[in-house]
């Protein structure tokens, strides 16, 4: 079975990571940075702030539980414990994989900007989705910004797919403490003024 799953995410990768071309390289390059989303981070801040007020505080910790689960989980311990050679790093495909940039650290099971870009999307649904239901459209963003791990030779399918799935595990268990805390110290909050 695990033989199988290897078999098609090799196949997945090798397909998805064909779609290449010169005028895409840099461009897929920028977009797998983090500066080039810092205005979408701060517009998100801002929809936070302006949905919650004062009371936005709870949802900057999730943010932050968030990012911690989801990074600390993939990079901390998935990386280190399945030790996955990343496939710009791996013998059996560097010589038939495209890759572009930098290889970064050898081991890609599982994808960290996966993880972090589907527990940012998902957080931002559970929290924002109320009154901003067109910010659901983060997930096509989340989709792209994974997609470019594959496209530059540094993930297989697989990471990509699993980094996603801790991110989304990693929002939900972030929003669920967070509120917690927020519900427990309301009441508090509330008498100290």
């Amino acid at each position: 079975m695990l033989e199988t799953l290897i078999e098609w995410d090799h196949a997945a990768f090798l397909f998805l990571n064909s779609f290449h071309s010169e005028f895409l390289d840099p461009i897929m390059y920028f977009l797998t940075q983090t500066k080039p989303w810092i205005p979408l981070y701060l517009f998100l801040t801002y929809l936070i702030w302006k949905a919650y007020g004062k009371s936005s505080w709870w949802v900057f910790v999730a943010i932050g539980l968030t990012i911690l689960f989801a990074d600390q989980f993939t990079s901390t311990f998935m990386k280190p414990f399945f030790a996955r050679l990343r496939p710009c790093y791996d013998p059996d495909f560097i010589d038939i994989i495209h890759h572009y940039g930098n290889c970064s650290s050898r081991y890609g099971f599982a994808s960290s900007h996966a993880a972090n870009s589907f527990a940012i999307a998902t957080l931002m649904y559970l929290v924002l989705e109320v009154k901003y239901p067109q910010i659901k459209w983060l997930f096509p963003w989340a989709v792209l910004f994974s997609y470019t791990r594959i496209y530059l030779g540094v993930h297989f399918t697989g990471d990509v797919v699993v980094g996603a799935l801790v991110g989304i595990i990693s929002a939900f268990l972030a929003y669920y403490i967070a509120l917690f805390i927020f519900k427990k110290l309301s009441p508090q909050i509330k008498e100290n003024q």
